[in-house]
C-alpha cells in the first residue's frame, strides 16, 4: 500500500431523520467507498470508525453530549493527518465541514474516486 491517507466524508445523520436503517446505509456507502480507495491502493479512513467507538463509551459513562463534543472534533483530527479527502453522497452539513476543513488545511479534495491519481 503505496498510495494517499483519504478520509471519506459523506453523510452520517443527514436526511435520515434518526431512522438507525437509513444511518446505517449512509454508513455503507462511506464504507464502500472506502473499499474502493483500499482496492487502488490508499488507505482509506472515516472519521466514524474513530469517534463512534469513543461516543458509544462516553455515552456508557454518562457523558452528556459526548455525541457533539467528539463526533467533529475527532474527524477533524483525522483528517488533519490525511493526504486529501473524497467527499460522497447527498447534502451532509458534517461532510461539507470536513471539506472546508480540508482546504483549509490546505489538503486536496476529491468528490469522485475517479479524480484520484
Amino acid at each position: 500500500m503505496s498510495g494517499l491517507m483519504i478520509l471519506v466524508a459523506g453523510p452520517y445523520r443527514s436526511g435520515t431523520d434518526g431512522d438507525p436503517d437509513r444511518i446505517a446505509a449512509n454508513v455503507e456507502a462511506m464504507t464502500a467507498a472506502a473499499w474502493e480507495l483500499y482496492r487502488r491502493g490508499d488507505l482509506p479512513v472515516l472519521g466514524e470508525w474513530f469517534a463512534l467507538p469513543l461516543i458509544a463509551h462516553a455515552s456508557r459513562l454518562g457523558v452528556a453530549d459526548a455525541d457533539e463534543a467528539i463526533f467533529h472534533l475527532v474527524a477533524e483530527a483525522v483528517l488533519a493527518r490525511c493526504d486529501a479527502c473524497l467527499r460522497i453522497g447527498g447534502p451532509s452539513e458534517g461532510a461539507d465541514r470536513m471539506v472546508a476543513t480540508a482546504r483549509r488545511l490546505g489538503k486536496t479534495v476529491y468528490t469522485d474516486i475517479a479524480q484520484i491519481p
